[in-house]
């Protein structure tokens, strides 16, 4: 492990959370907490879950490596451009909106400071359906992916509260230098960044495993 001297590299803008909830879509009642709304004040990080958040499927969100979801301002200042509209925090269902930080560019393992709270990069967010849902537009998945702008989830290593305008530090990277755009990347269709991601220890198991299947193909 390559330890760094803590440095800032992002601020949070806000933390979001949502509580599921039903809604119809294409002629069907589907839950979802993808609704996710700026709060005050700072909130705990603990277990998989800011305080006052949820998922709706914990088969395939939340869980221990995808406890908060982070999204950069930036992105969303891209995307306002794209859909001529301006996109509020918490749009895509990310708990955290960070500023200064290319999240598809962070290394998987390593750990940041926020508040008290210690995170680690996990993954990239690989959308459902439901984001669509949330846009109103089925197509809006095949657009984040092609946009190459996926945001980042992080585990909570260690508990504490967060609240916006606290300073994201970096305490430590593997050096190894697979990013969440790489992994990204290798999900939609590079097969040569998947013999990367196999044995990677720092990526989950459930993506190894992915990766193992995929070139097995």
């Amino acid at each position: 492990m390559e330890v760094a001297m803590m440095n800032v590299i992002g601020h949070v803008v806000s933390v979001n959370v949502g509580l599921p909830r039903t809604v119809s879509w294409h002629g069907r009642n589907v839950t979802s907490a993808i609704w996710k709304q700026p709060v005050r004040g700072r909130r705990p990080l603990r277990g998989v879950n800011v305080d006052g958040d949820d998922q709706a499927d914990r088969r395939v969100h939340g869980g221990p490596t995808k406890a908060v979801y982070a999204y950069a301002l930036e992105d969303y200042a891209w995307w306002g451009g794209v859909l001529g509209t301006s996109l509020d925090p918490g749009t895509f269902g990310d708990n955290l909106t960070v500023s200064g930080v290319d999240l598809a560019d962070r290394v998987i393992g390593e750990h940041w400071k926020i508040g008290t709270a210690v995170v680690r990069v996990t993954e990239p967010r690989i959308p459902c359906f439901k984001l669509g849902m949330r846009m109103g537009d089925a197509g809006f998945v095949d657009r984040f992916a092609t946009a190459a702008r996926p945001g980042s989830y992080v585990a909570i290593a260690g508990d504490g509260d967060v609240g916006a305008g606290d300073a994201i530090e970096l305490l430590d990277r593997p050096e190894h230098d697979v990013t969440i755009g790489i992994v990204e990347r290798a999900y939609h269709g590079d097969r040569e960044l998947r013999h990367r991601l196999v044995d990677l220890p720092e990526l989950s198991p459930v993506w190894r495993e992915w990766a193992a299947r995929a070139l097995a193909r």
